[in-house]
């Protein structure tokens, strides 16, 4: 079964048949003929991408199903014979990214002669060495490309000036034209005509429509369209996480530290109060943060999304808040109430037991969906990244003389010190205090990339790698190190080989989410799927992993004990960890 709800606008098209074209409170959402799916890990939900155009849910296989507007009939599959990675719908285009980097659009401002025809887009851009793409992004009109080499380009409608140039000379292109380089990220919105350009530096620059003040660029900027790109100014001390863009505003979230250096996360929005989608009362020229006592110190943002002037928001504290435009009921509380204030609804149990930093929250124009994803192990080196990004893994910060923080985890700063004394860590954080953020950067960059290397001989290295790489781009590093280490080990998926150090997997514990570290008997390491494991039995293992130990509501079994007996049987695990199956036969015993 697909843990998905939905709620919202059920028309342009037809989602759920036999159901009100307006929704006001979440059901389940069930595809059809969802039983000839047979392994649920693989067809899981990955991303949900909607708009009036259409919506697209992309699985954890790779493979997408897509509900058109003009088609009331049984939904089509998306047929694109490599794998999928990611999908994006604008209200007048389409977008598929593939694993190996080609881009596949439909829409009248891309291919006017077949809009209703997939064509690789990504083909078309004129430089053949920069036509690798890793990211897509669409606007109402428009289609954005961000390459491997970190050049964001467009494509589509240029009516706002939404492509950086001048609509009176160039209406539109069915051609990628560039927009600018050094581009880290890329946010717009299904039903927006504008978009944000984020560099490496945390520098945003800003074009489009900006009729509503939505760029955010101040009182003083009321033109209706900036067909150039504009650096933003005034953008909220921290780390930009993402922006969201609806048809007259912008939200952003970011990412700084509270009272007691927490890191804490905020949202700040921009543009016209008029569907009540700022989060407030009024208009607002410039990002201003939205209070409400609803965000508490100990909670924290983990998933936003935007429609056309609705919002969600998921709480680490499982609340789910909602504000805006509620036409369609897309709000979910159970009526047709628009609200311009942070209101908490009922968040919906998903999965039993289930940690809520695996649900997630995703905003078509006029519908809402909310549905459960845990990190897939079909894709590793994904997975892993997904995984260092938890903060509960991040336990060192280190501060920069201009006063921005940069997390880490120590246990790799150790391994690659080739070091165990805390003093080396010391010594580094006190030369980190004492650099910008772009030499911080550089020394992290260094000791993310190279097996054997001291930060305190920083000073002489003459040749920096990639100094304007971001650091986020550089904690990737590690997990395809291509150094020959003995500690490493190798990981074979789909005849690709990934380079793992092994502590990296040890942090927690040598089981990972249905992933277990196994010892053969020619002594080499490899990773072996156990996907076999009843659901209950996966989400003990799950929560195991982060917690090490056993919830109180789990009622054991002694099939559970049997299943995950033979689990520990087979796979060596990490004996610094509490014994799982000794904390499983306490509780059976204790609850009989």
């Amino acid at each position: 079964m697909n843990d998905c709800l939905f709620f919202g606008q059920n028309e342009y098209p037809i989602l759920i048949k036999n159901e009100p074209n307006k929704i006001t409170k979440p059901i389940q959402f069930k595809f059809e003929n969802e039983n000839e799916n047979e392994n649920e890990n693989e067809n899981q939900i990955k991303q949900i991408s909607s708009s009036s155009f259409s919506t697209i849910f992309l699985f954890k296989n790779g493979k997408a199903i897509e509900y058109l507007h003009d088609s009331n009939q049984n939904p089509s599959k998306i047929q694109i014979e490599e794998n999928i990675q990611k999908v994006t719908v604008g209200s007048g285009n389409e977008a598929i990214l593939t694993k190996e980097g080609n881009v596949f659009a439909k829409g009248y401002d891309i291919n006017s002669n077949n809009p209703k025809e997939f064509i690789n887009i990504s083909s078309l851009i004129e430089d053949t060495n920069d036509r690798i793409i890793q990211d897509i992004v669409s606007g109402r009109n428009s289609i954005y490309l961000l390459t491997s080499n970190q050049n964001a380009y467009g494509i589509g409608s240029n009516r706002y000036d939404q492509l950086g140039f001048d609509s009176e000379t160039l209406k539109k292109t069915e051609k990628p034209i560039l927009m600018m380089k050094n581009v880290s990220k890329i946010f717009s919105g299904n039903y927006s005509n504008h978009v944000f350009l984020l560099n490496s530096n945390q520098e945003l620059f800003g074009c489009g429509d900006n009729q509503f003040g939505q760029l955010g660029l101040g009182e003083s900027r009321k033109e209706a369209y900036i067909r150039n790109l504009t650096k933003i100014q005034n953008i909220p001390k921290g780390k930009i996480i993402g922006i969201q863009c609806g048809y007259s505003h912008s939200i952003m979230l970011i990412e700084d530290e509270d009272e007691n250096q927490n890191p804490k996360r905020k949202l700040y929005s921009c543009g016209d109060h008029k569907f009540n989608g700022l989060g407030k009362d009024e208009n607002i020229y410039e990002f201003t943060e939205i209070k409400s006592s609803l965000f508490e110190n100990d909670d924290n943002i983990l998933d936003f999304s935007v429609g056309y002037a609705h919002t969600l928001i998921l709480t680490s504290n499982s609340k789910l808040i909602v504000f805006g435009s509620n036409y369609s009921g897309q709000l979910g509380t159970g009526d047709y109430s628009y609200t311009s204030i942070p209101f908490q609804t009922e968040l919906p149990e998903l999965r039993f037991n289930e940690d809520v930093s695996n649900y997630h929250v995703s905003c078509g124009g006029f519908s809402s969906f909310i549905y459960y994803s845990p990190p897939s192990f079909s894709n590793l080196e994904e997975d892993l990244i997904k995984l260092f990004e938890r903060k509960e893994f991040c336990n060192i910060s280190f501060k920069t003389e201009n006063g921005e923080i940069i997390e880490a985890h120590k246990l790799i700063l150790k391994y690659r010190l080739n070091q165990n004394q805390e003093n080396q860590i010391d010594k580094l954080q006190e030369i980190i205090s004492k650099k910008s953020i772009k030499e911080s950067n550089q020394i992290f960059e260094m000791i993310y990339s190279n097996r054997i290397i001291n930060p305190i001989l920083y000073s002489e290295i003459k040749e920096i790698i990639n100094s304007n790489e971001k650091i986020e781009e550089t904690m990737k590093r590690i997990y395809l190190n291509e150094n020959e280490n003995e500690k490493d080990f190798i990981i074979e998926r789909k005849e690709k080989q990934y380079k793992f150090p092994k502590l990296i997997l040890i942090m927690r514990s040598e089981l990972y989410r249905g992933m277990f570290l196994s010892v053969t008997e020619d002594k080499s390491n490899k990773v072996t799927d156990y996907s076999e494991l009843s659901n209950k039995s996966f989400q003990i293992f799950e929560y195991w992993i982060y917690s090490n130990q056993i919830k109180d509501e789990i009622q054991i079994t002694q099939e559970i004990i049997d299943e995950i007996q033979t689990g520990i049987d087979y796979f060596q695990l990490n004996q610094t960890n509490p014994n799982l199956f000794d904390l499983l036969i306490n509780k059976f015993n204790n609850q009989n």
